[in-house]
């Protein structure tokens, strides 16, 4: 089977086929080009979204990633971008492997072409030339044989007639000859290029064609299996990567495998453990005696007579446990509101005004200064340590739970010991430098980096300092941990139900006012004796003196805690003026005080009150 001789007279044909396979060739490698390209697309598209989810450095997002699910889902993140990567080195290799050989060839392969085809238009223009050639020669042959013909007819003409002189007879004579002569030659001529055509045609048709269909025939075969071997390497190129997508996908299983619920619950125990003791049992009233009257719940103490168990404080609403509530009665009088009052009404009608804030935190600073003496006195309280105006976090992270502060002082402790290294390893750097430097002077003055030394050895010493603060800060925490057993427990929850009313006060209501916490006493002896003397200063404590009065220009519906209630055009006294946070303090009468808006009253301070 060969093009030579079975399509021999094929040539067009053959020409347009050849076309045809390169433009496959070409169009095979578009299409590996744009595979590559999708590849690319993909892989970064993948990255992308693996970026998208990770957590953001030092943020409140990545501390919550402690959990084995989130830990899960971070290695399944970059698993991907490592799957993202495969498809890259897809794209690579398909690239180099495939496309850029294929060009390669695709380039040889028409100059190929190019050369055998114009190897066979020379050939075939060679068998037209020898073919014009033996018409030619023939069209001659046959004109000198009509002309001796025609000349030897007027010779035998002139030769009859006997009127033609005998010159005129030997004049055609010599004519007829050399017409004769001339159709001899042509003839040899056309014999000898005849001859000549007939190598050359068999020649053409068993030699030179069949030679130059064979080599086209072979370049389009090798054409053929040079595409075959590259869709082999598109296969391969995506077989090689496999083993790494399987590990891949093999990882994300492990990690789906090595999550732990049982861990991940340990972990929010750990996150939002108080350590406090949940609270006992709520103490009987019986209202049922007439002359037993309950406190108010505007008051700040506690009628000394009636023997009441639990201090009462706040604005509106009776006093609750503090598990059943946000903020208790004490705390919500000693702290000032934190959230922005609501803006005054458009108009002045009531309907158009609004309820108000949520439950505003009650200002601390006048009856914390009320404090200071008594916990200067006595023993300090640890209930009432961020019993402070402002809401900063202290430092000591005493508005924690127990539990809670003990991670974050940790946490501190941890941190000020690496960077107590970091300045240790520094320093170390800087005396090896100055050694150096005393052993070779030409590489530097040793004297100039006392000043650096000295600068570091400063920063270790503070830093030490700091970190012994934070860990007596650590050892008092840990020290005060509960960590009692069964029976303790037991034992101390008889001793509770037989002191409810000194216990309560302290133990039970540990919510700082702006809603964190604070420590709890482990000596339950002391917490009671000053929890007696913190409920004798207050039954001694007068209201505060009013320093000013205000007048209401809207209705404002203090529905909520610490608030308090005022119609347009009422005057009442001020207490407490603004202190920056758009809340002033009034009163109605001795046991009704609040928190309004500073926008929805004009206040009229008495400048003799304002200047003491």
């Amino acid at each position: 089977m060969s093009w030579g001789t079975e399509l021999w007279d094929q040539f067009d044909n053959l020409e347009k086929h050849t076309q045809w396979g390169i433009d496959i060739l070409e169009k095979y490698i578009k299409f590996v080009k744009e595979r590559t390209e999708i590849e690319l697309s993909y892989a970064k598209q993948l990255r992308n979204l693996s970026k998208k989810y990770q957590p953001k450095k030092n943020s409140k997002e990545e501390e919550e990633y402690k959990y084995t699910s989130c830990k899960a889902f971070i290695s399944t993140l970059n698993e991907m971008n490592d799957y993202a990567g495969q498809h890259e080195v897809i794209s690579e290799n398909m690239a180099s492997q495939i496309i850029v050989d294929l060009a390669r060839y695709v380039q040889e392969l028409k100059q190929e072409r190019k050369s055998n085809f114009h190897d066979g238009r020379k050939a075939q223009q060679h068998i037209e030339t020898c073919w014009k050639q033996l018409e030619s020669s023939k069209r001659r042959f046959e004109r000198d044989c009509k002309e001796a013909d025609r000349a030897q007819q007027y010779f035998e003409k002139m030769d009859a007639d006997i009127n033609v002189t005998k010159a005129d007879v030997e004049k055609a004579r010599q004519q007829a000859q050399i017409r004769h002569q001339m159709a001899e030659d042509s003839k040899a001529d056309y014999s000898s290029i005849l001859q000549k055509f007939n190598h050359e045609q068999h020649d053409y048709y068993h030699t030179h064609i069949p030679n130059i269909f064979q080599k086209i025939q072979e370049m389009e075969e090798r054409r053929i299996v040079r595409m075959g071997e590259s869709m082999k390497t598109y296969a391969e190129v995506d077989r090689q990567v496999i083993p790494i997508i399987g590990k891949c996908l093999d990882g994300i299983v492990k990690a789906a495998e090595s999550i732990d619920q049982k861990n991940d619950s340990q972990l929010v125990i750990e996150a939002y453990k108080s350590g406090f003791e949940p609270p006992g049992d709520i103490e009987f009233e019986d209202y049922t005696q007439p002359m037993k009257r309950t406190v108010s719940d505007n008051s700040l103490s506690n009628s000394r007579g009636e023997g009441k168990p639990d201090l009462k404080f706040g604005g509106k609403s009776k006093g609750k446990l503090w598990p059943f509530i946000k903020k208790n009665k004490l705390m919500s009088l000693l702290t000032s509101p934190h959230q922005p009052p609501p803006p005054p009404p458009a108009s002045a009608s009531p309907s158009a005004v609004p309820n108000g804030p949520q439950s505003p935190k009650q200002q601390k600073e006048p009856l914390s200064h009320r404090f200071n003496e008594f916990m200067t006195s006595k023993p300090k309280i640890h209930c009432f340590r961020s019993l402070k105006r402002g809401g900063a976090t202290p430092e000591d992270f005493s508005n924690l739970p127990p539990e809670q502060r003990r991670k974050k002082l940790q946490q501190k402790v941890d941190e000020l010991n690496k960077e107590i290294q970091k300045e240790m390893d520094q320093r170390d750097a800087i005396t090896k430098m100055k050694d150096v430097y005393l052993k070779n002077p030409q590489m530097g003055d040793p004297a100039s980096l006392d000043h650096k030394l000295a600068e570091v050895s400063q920063n270790i010493e503070k830093l030490r300092l700091e970190t012994q603060k934070f860990e007596a800060w650590l050892a008092e925490v840990e020290g005060r941990l509960p960590a009692r057993s069964e029976q303790a427990r037991r034992q101390s929850g008889l001793y509770d139900s037989q002191n409810p009313p000194t216990v309560n006060n302290c133990a039970q209501d540990r919510e700082s006012p702006d809603g964190s916490y604070t420590e709890e006493q482990t000596q339950e002896s002391e917490v009671k004796v000053l929890a007696t003397d913190f409920d004798d200063e207050f039954d001694d404590e007068e209201p505060l003196p009013a320093i000013g009065t205000c007048k209401a220009l809207y209705t404002f519906e203090g529905q909520n805690e610490g608030t308090i209630s005022v119609v347009e055009g009422e005057t009442l006294y001020v207490i407490e003026e603004d202190k920056g946070d758009g809340w002033t303090r009034i009163r109605r009468n001795e046991d009704e005080e609040g928190y309004v808006p500073t926008s929805y009253v004009e206040v009229c301070l008495d400048k003799n009150a304002k200047d003491s």
